[in-house]
Order: C-alpha cells, then sequence, then structure tokens
C-alpha cells in the first residue's frame, strides 16, 4: 500500500494568494445582486421614464465591485511595497524580490482598476440617459456628453490614474517609485467621492467629506490585507514586522471608517425609524460586518500578532493568522458588496432639497441672516473636515513633543503655544462666523482670506512642526519609508529649493492672488464644496512658505540674510497694497454669476461690499507684514549676538589671535608705506 505524502503546508501559499482576490470579488459580488434584490436598487425605472435595460442596471453594480476591489489592492500593494515590507537581506533597493512582487501585483490589478473604471462610465451613461448599449444614439451621446457631467468625468479621471498607476509599476523599480505611486492610486480613488452617491444631499459638505474618508479608509484598509495576504508568501521571517505596521494603520481606519459611516448615516436617514426601510437594514448589515472587523482586528492585536513575534514565520504556526486574515477579507468582500447596493438605492430622506432658496441652491447653506456684533462669537457652522484636520494637527504635534520629553530632550514651549493657536485660529475661521459669512460676501469672504494666508501662517511657522517630526519620528533602517523619511526627502528635494526661495514664495504669494480673483477660479470656490476646500488649502500653503522663507526656524533651503529677506517682505506687501487698491478702484463685481444672484438684503450693493473688501485686504495685510519685518529683525539681532557671543568666546580662547593678527597686518602695512616714502 503505497503511503500518503504528506503536503507542507506552505506550499499552499502561493496559490491561496492567487485565488484569495478572485474569492473576495465573487463574495462582493453575490452580496451585491442580494441587496440590490432586496432594496430593489436594480428595478426599472418609475412608468414614463426611460429604461437601459436589465443588462446595464446589474452590470453596472457588478463591475463597481470589480473596480473598488481592484483600485484597493492596487494601493495596498504599492502601501506594502514602499512603507511597510522590510527590504530582503543581500539584496539591493534596485534588486529586492518583495518589492518587485508587489509593484507585479499593483500593475494586474491597476489595470483591472483602469478597465473597470471606464466600462462603469460606459454602462453609468447608459443608464443615465436610458439608452441601450445597442441603440444608434448611444455612442454618439456618450462622446459628446460623458466628459461634461461631472459624475463621469471623475470616474474617467479615476481610470485615467489607475492606468497610470499600472503602466508606471509595470516599469518602477524602487520603493521611492512606489511611494509616488501609491500617492496618485490614492488620488485616483479619493476623487470618486467628489461625485459620489452623496453628491447632491440637502447637507453636502458633510456627505461629501464623508464619502471622500470613507473611500479613503476603506482602500487602505481593504486594500492592505488583500496585499498583505497576496503578497505574504515573500515577507519569510519579517510577517510579524509587516502584521505590526499594518495593524496600526488598520486601527486608523477602522476610527475613520466609522466616524464617516456616522457621519453619512446622518445625511441619509432622518430617524430611527428610518433603519426599518431596506435601506437602514442594509446600513445595519454594513454596522455588523464593521463590528465583526474591529472585533477581528482586536484578536489580532492581542493574540495573533504576538504569536507570530514568538513562532517560526511559516508552516502550521501561523494557520491562526491566515484563517482569522481571510476571513477578514471575505467580511470585506461582503461589506464591499453591500456599500455597491447602497449607493444605487434610494435614501429614506430625500438627496435634493425640493425648491431650495437661492442661496441653499449656490453654496448648499441657507442664507445667514444680517451679522451683528454678537455673531462674531455666536455664529457657528462645523466643517467636519477642518475640525478633523485641525484637531489631528494638535494632537500629533502634542504627541511628539511628550515623546522628546519621555526620552529627556527639550522642546521650547514656545513653539507649543504658537502651534496651538495657530490651529485653534484656523479651527475658528473655517468653523465660525467668517466661514459662514464669507461664504456669501466679499468683504467677509477677504476678511477671511487674510487670515488664512497672512495670519495663521505666521503662528503655525513658529511652531517648527519640521523640525519636531524629524526629533520624534524614529528613522528606518530596514529599507522601508516612513514618514520621517518622506519629510527629509521633502526638504531636501529640488521642488522646495525652488519653491523656498524667497522670490518665487513672494511672487507666487502676489500672483496667486490676481489669478484667483480675476479668473473663474473665485467663483468657483464661492459655489462648489471642493473649490472651497482647493481655496482654503492654497491659501494657507502658500501663506506658509511665503512666511516660513522670511521666519522659518525648521530645515531647509539655506536662508538669505535677514537684510534681502526684508527687502522682499516689502516689495511683496507693496504689491498686496496694489492689489487691495485695485480692488477698491474695481468698477464690475468679481463673481458676477454669483454676488448679483444671491441678493442678500444686508448687501444691497455688491459693487460697495466688494471695494469694503479691498479696503480689508489692504488694512489685514499691514500688521502681519510689520509682525514679520519684526521677527525678521529680531531674529537678526539674535543671529549678530551669536555671532559676537561666539567671537568673545574664541578671543578669550586664543587671546584675540584674530585681533593680534589684524593689527600687526596694519602694522606691517604702515612700515611698507614709511619705507616706500623714503
Amino acid at each position: 500500500m503505497p503511503t500518503q505524502q504528506r503536503v507542507d503546508p506552505a506550499a499552499r501559499r502561493p496559490r491561496l494568494a492567487v485565488e484569495i482576490v478572485p474569492i473576495v470579488v465573487v463574495v462582493g459580488l453575490v452580496a451585491t445582486v442580494l441587496a440590490a434584490m432586496f432594496s430593489g436598487a436594480t428595478a426599472p425605472p418609475p412608468e414614463g421614464l426611460t429604461d437601459a435595460g436589465p443588462i446595464v442596471r446589474w452590470t453596472l453594480p457588478l463591475v463597481r465591485v470589480l473596480h473598488d476591489v481592484s483600485a484597493s489592492l492596487t494601493l495596498g500593494a504599492l502601501l506594502f511595497g514602499g512603507m511597510i515590507v522590510p527590504a530582503a537581506k543581500g539584496k539591493s533597493r534596485l534588486d529586492d524580490p518583495r518589492v518587485a512582487h508587489a509593484f507585479r501585483v499593483a500593475t494586474a490589478a491597476g489595470f483591472v482598476w483602469a478597465l473597470a473604471g471606464v466600462v462603469g462610465v460606459v454602462f453609468g451613461f447608459a443608464d443615465a440617459a436610458g439608452l441601450g448599449l445597442s441603440d444608434p444614439a448611444f455612442l454618439s451621446s456618450l462622446m459628446s456628453s460623458a466628459w461634461s457631467i461631472e459624475t463621469f468625468r471623475v470616474g474617467l479621471i479615476s481610470a485615467a490614474a489607475g492606468f497610470v498607476v499600472a503602466s508606471g509599476s509595470s516599469l518602477a523599480r524602487s520603493r521611492w517609485a512606489a511611494v509616488a505611486l501609491g500617492a496618485l492610486a490614492l488620488f485616483g480613488i479619493l476623487v470618486l467621492g467628489l461625485a459620489g452617491h452623496a453628491g447632491g444631499s440637502a447637507d453636502h459638505e458633510t456627505a461629501v467629506n464623508a464619502l471622500g474618508a470613507h473611500l479613503l479608509s476603506a482602500g487602505v484598509w481593504v486594500g492592505g490585507l488583500l496585499a498583505l495576504i497576496v503578497l505574504r508568501p515573500t515577507f519569510g521571517t519579517s510577517l510579524g514586522v509587516v502584521v505590526r505596521r499594518y495593524s496600526t494603520l488598520a486601527l486608523w481606519c477602522w476610527v475613520t471608517l466609522g466616524i464617516s459611516g456616522v457621519m453619512a448615516a446622518t445625511t441619509r436617514l432622518g430617524t430611527w425609524q428610518d433603519l426599518t426601510t431596506s435601506y437602514g437594514v442594509l446600513i445595519l448589515v454594513k454596522v455588523a460586518a464593521f463590528l465583526l472587523l474591529g472585533l477581528a482586528g482586536w484578536w489580532h492585536r492581542h493574540s495573533t500578532i504576538a504569536a507570530l513575534s514568538s513562532k517560526a514565520q511559516t508552516g502550521i504556526r501561523n494557520r491562526p493568522f491566515v484563517r482569522l486574515a481571510i476571513g477578514e477579507t471575505l467580511l470585506m468582500g461582503l461589506t464591499f458588496g453591500v456599500a455597491t447596493a447602497l449607493a444605487r438605492s434610494a435614501p429614506p430622506v430625500p438627496e435634493i432639497t425640493p425648491n431650495p432658496s437661492i442661496a441653499l441652491a449656490l453654496t448648499g447653506f441657507p442664507a445667514p441672516p444680517a451679522p451683528t456684533a454678537l455673531t462674531w462669537l455666536t455664529a457657528w457652522r462645523v466643517e467636519w473636515l477642518f475640525l478633523a484636520t485641525g484637531l489631528l494637527a494638535i494632537g500629533l504635534y502634542l504627541y511628539g513633543v511628550v515623546r522628546l520629553r519621555r526620552r529627556g530632550d527639550a522642546w521650547p514651549v514656545s513653539r507649543t503655544i504658537n502651534w496651538v493657536i495657530g490651529w485653534l485660529l484656523f479651527l475658528w475661521v473655517t468653523n465660525g462666523v467668517l466661514s459662514i459669512y464669507g461664504r456669501v460676501a466679499f468683504s467677509w469672504h477677504m476678511t477671511l482670506h487674510m487670515t488664512e494666508a497672512m495670519v495663521i501662517p505666521i503662528f503655525l511657522v513658529l511652531g517648527a512642526p519640521i523640525t519636531l517630526a524629524l526629533r520624534a519620528i524614529p528613522a528606518r533602517t530596514d529599507g522601508t519609508i516612513g514618514w520621517r523619511e518622506i519629510v527629509l526627502r521633502v526638504v531636501h528635494s529640488k521642488l522646495f529649493l525652488v519653491v523656498g526661495n524667497p522670490i518665487f514664495a513672494g511672487g507666487f504669494f502676489f500672483f496667486s492672488l490676481i489669478a484667483f480673483y480675476w479668473t473663474g477660479l473665485f467663483e468657483i470656490a464661492l459655489r462648489t464644496h471642493t473649490g472651497h476646500l482647493l481655496m482654503t488649502a492654497h491659501f494657507v500653503l502658500v501663506g506658509y512658505m511665503f512666511a516660513w522663507v522670511l521666519i522659518g526656524i525648521d530645515p531647509g533651503p539655506k536662508r538669505w540674510r535677514p537684510a534681502l529677506r526684508l527687502i522682499v517682505l516689502f516689495a511683496t506687501i507693496g504689491f498686496h497694497a496694489f492689489f487691495g487698491v485695485s480692488i477698491i478702484s474695481g468698477t464690475t463685481v468679481l463673481a458676477p454669476g454669483f454676488f448679483e444672484t444671491i441678493s442678500l438684503p444686508w448687501v444691497p450693493d455688491p459693487l460697495a461690499d466688494q471695494r469694503n473688501g479691498g479696503a480689508v485686504a489692504w488694512a489685514i495685510g499691514e500688521l502681519p507684514a510689520l509682525v514679520l519685518a519684526l521677527v525678521v529683525a529680531a531674529q537678526w539681532y539674535k543671529s549678530d549676538s551669536k555671532e559676537a557671543d561666539r567671537s568673545d568666546r574664541r578671543a578669550d580662547r586664543d587671546g584675540d589671535a584674530e585681533l593680534t593678527a589684524y593689527n600687526e597686518r596694519l602694522a606691517n602695512l604702515a612700515a611698507h608705506d614709511t619705507q616706500a616714502k623714503r
């Protein structure tokens, strides 16, 4: 009787790694079908509306599942290849099989992402237009109209990002390339939030912010877990390190996913009774899956990760970890399917407000009442993305300070105070009166602009965040790229050398004002949430760079002498005054399609209000300029004082040898002149 040969469990790994992705896709597809049947997401449209047919209705959500899984895997593979998986011993940075395998996975998944994205746009357009794919008018309508519709334009941008990432991954070899391509993949996923299910909701900004955070956290979490299983055969004894790093990242994603999910649900459910609707039941299914995934993550952190660190990294001893990880991925596939069906389902709360006011239609918010003196303190409207950004910036900074002090290193209290004040001021202007009234009146908008671009950056720059990050974040020694390495790369990059030039920073600060206000960008920022976010980020970043080249204490390109920096400051402020005068003397309303349409009763003359805004730009710009000049002068004096102290100490050590040599040189010159006269 022949003896049975026992199969080494390790021999099963490569096959399992290949099979897990299609299994997750199949689970997602089945979940989509069941959830869509339950909610009626793929039911024919009401009578009187055109229908693209059942093939389009059913294929569209199924393609979206394939799209989401492949996009997440692309991001996860690049994330692992660049920042998580340690280098293989004895391999150079351009000859690491682990990174090469990650690039191969990203290449395959990226091309699937791009193809699914294009197919999704085609089928989505057919569904929206009510045209079958075989309709003679379909192709011409698609080519002429798809790009002009935001939903499909965003879908094409995402698909293009997937194609570029896949193409780049097929050629790239270094970890820095993986990080750069991963950032592009993240953009390709995040951009979908601009035109997702939440795009037309009554609480537009909350819905879009929640969807963006949801896509970001889900893409990193799911893609990371898929990449962990697919790439696991190459990890060897590094599996414990890889799992610990991923576990920390997954915890952040789990928290972000939970908060954004609650925010999204509040925009779609009006009362607790709405949970009994088909839409509400599917949300409860997602909540249950979310809690189970959190429980699995907790079990990983308290059981399987410790086992991986204490036992051999191959064979049967890793089975508990592998089984739990596979169970998580299947549960994530189910969640993807349910989420896809939800995106095709009508929520209990209508997404479009019937008969909106002019202000609500233009900005997404009702018109605020006429401002009073108390309005500066009582007017608040939470902008969740800015609130989270500010609190996270303060929390991470304080964590870094605590970390330094625990190891016995000092950190100036003044820097911490400046950083906290800067972000508290940011939270006030983005969630308080200036944000509310700056969306509807030019004078208030200019006050918001000046505060974001010229006041807040001064405090942030004096906080020295780059110095703190470089001291608090440990360096990576295993070939991977961490946050400290990214900060160093940016600080010493050629791009930073250019933007850190005072002339460039000052010129960009001024000309960006001209480009923003005298083009259509201003009106886009007033009308759209995306434009408002980009405007705020631009103002703060440009102001930060301008303040940094003048008074920055963080490492970077070589500083100009204080006298030259003062010249750049006064020249820029002169141009800024010219900008304010130009607005004051203007005879036409900027962004007329917005300000002349919104017609607020407490702003009877938009042109007069615009001239008031020009005066604000001129007046507010002078005080920060004075502060910057004083800080530059103080740094100049401090630098000269330090140099004088160093000279005095050197003179004490060597008996003032430099002065003695100088006097001897003068004496020799005098003796030489005396001899020449004789």
